[in-house]
Parts: C-alpha cells; structure tokens; sequence
C-alpha cells in the first residue's frame, strides 16, 4: 500500500468511526457512554488515574463526551476532550453547557494522531475503547506520551484479542465497532512501553464486554423485528449485518478470542 493510498484508508477509517458514533441510533444500542462498563468503568479509571480538583485531563476520542462532563462533576478536575467527529464535538459542548460545566470542561475537534496541544500540557489522559479504532496506534501513543506532564498518568480501557479472529470479523463495521484491530494486550503495552511509559497496572473486564454486546445483540433483535413489522425506519442502518456482526462477536468472547482490559501507564 502506498504512502497516498494508506493516507486515504486511514482518513475513511477515521471518517467513518466517527460518523458511526455520532449515530443517535448506537446511542440507543450502546447507551450513553458507549464503552463496555459504562460510567462504572469510567469512575474507577478515574479514581485509578487520582482525578481531582486541580488536575487537567485529556479525554481522547470523547465521542459525545458523557465521561468528560461525569469526571468533571463528580472528580472536580478540568477536562478537555476530543474527536474527531464533528457532530460529537458540537454535542458535547452543548451537553457541558446544559450541565453547567462549560468554564471546567471544553471540546475540540481534533485528530488522535496530532493533538493540538503543546508539550506536557495534562495530568492524566484517558481513552476509552478508541484506541484500537486508530488507523496508526504508536503514533497515537507518542502523541499522548508527548502531551502528558512527567509522572502524569494514561488510562485508556479496549477491546483485546487472544489469537486470529474469523473472518467475518474483518470489515469496515467491525473495525469501527472495536474489533477488527484490536490488539492482545501484551502489545497494547509494548506499544505504550516503547514511547517510554511503564506499565503499571492491567485488570481484565471481560464481563463488561459479554454484557454490552448482550444487550446491544437482544435490542437489535428488537429493531429487527420492529422494522420488519413497518413500525421502525431506520434509513442508512443495516441491521442484519449489525445482528450478525453482535453473534459473531458473542461467539468470539465465549471462545476467549475477544475480551475487555484496562491499562494504567506512568509517563517517568
């Protein structure tokens, strides 16, 4: 693949990442967060990342920014975050400023791989279930290493694979939704440890993952079944490749080739 060529793939993959999450329609599969674990997860990563009054954050690919306006109220620290989908953006300011939080919580639209900000600007950064949707992740991981303080802290939680996936896991869909690349998590810290972070904690939440594709698997079973009685219209959605992409996932994490982790990385 040539340096054009790759460029494109990767500007599409973007694209299409982010207009798939901005999709009021996977809000309502996913839910708000839309992340395994939801706000739970979210909390404990924070608390895990020492999140508090004074403390800068960076939330990479914020997506609506439900997390960022949840650490910046309940924690106390100022969050800015980040997509690359302008829809997302546009959403999340107006959410900040429905919650009142708009002078601690800011958004930006801007790509994972050139973070517009200046060297150690943050003390934490976290990511939730994007990094593996990045077309080029240790370019990601350089970029977050560079924005953060020394001894500033990155939490990023994600889908990881255990051996060779089947074939019907290898789409544009599949990428998008957080499994086509995702990565064993052996790699996922020497990516992290090559830029220089040390690894400090990792914590399986396989369980997180069963339940969200669970859910998302029985409401398109619902949309289905709605759709086809004439009293759903979901233009642009294709559902039986969606219900079909949930089994194969389910089938995927019951045989151990897919699960949940959260990493914890220390920038010395």
């Amino acid at each position: 693949m040539t340096d054009g060529v790759q460029t494109a793939w990767a500007t599409e993959l973007k694209a299409c990442c982010a207009q798939l999450y901005s999709n009021d329609w996977v809000k309502i599969l996913v839910g708000e967060s839309l992340h395994p674990g939801g706000l739970e997860l979210t909390r404990h990563l924070g608390h895990l990342l020492g999140l508090g009054h004074g403390r800068t954050l960076l939330d990479v690919a914020c997506g609506p920014g439900t997390s960022a306006i949840w650490l910046a109220r309940e924690l106390g620290c100022e969050v800015t975050g980040v997509d690359y989908g302008v829809g997302n953006i546009a959403s999340a300011a107006q959410a900040a400023a429905n919650a009142g939080l708009s002078a601690r919580v800011r958004f930006l639209p801007a790509d994972s791989e050139n973070l517009p900000f200046a060297d150690c600007s943050f003390d934490a950064v976290i990511c939730e279930c994007s990094f593996c949707t990045f077309p080029d992740k240790p370019l990601a991981a350089r970029e977050i290493f560079r924005v953060l303080r020394p001894g500033g802290r990155f939490g990023m939680t994600d889908v990881v694979r255990s051996g060779p996936l089947p074939t019907e896991l290898d789409s544009l869909l599949a990428w998008s939704a957080c499994i086509t690349d995702a990565r064993p998590v052996e790699e996922y810290c020497s990516i992290l440890e090559t830029c220089g972070f040390e690894v400090d904690l990792v914590e399986c939440h396989d369980a997180a993952l069963v339940e969200l594709v669970d859910r998302v698997r029985r409401r398109l079973v619902g949309a289905q079944l709605a759709s086809g009685l004439g009293k759903l219209d979901l233009p642009g959605i294709d559902l039986t490749a969606a219900a079909s992409l949930a089994r194969s996932a389910m089938r995927a994490i019951v045989g151990g080739r897919l699960g949940y982790a959260l990493l914890l990385a220390v920038k010395s």
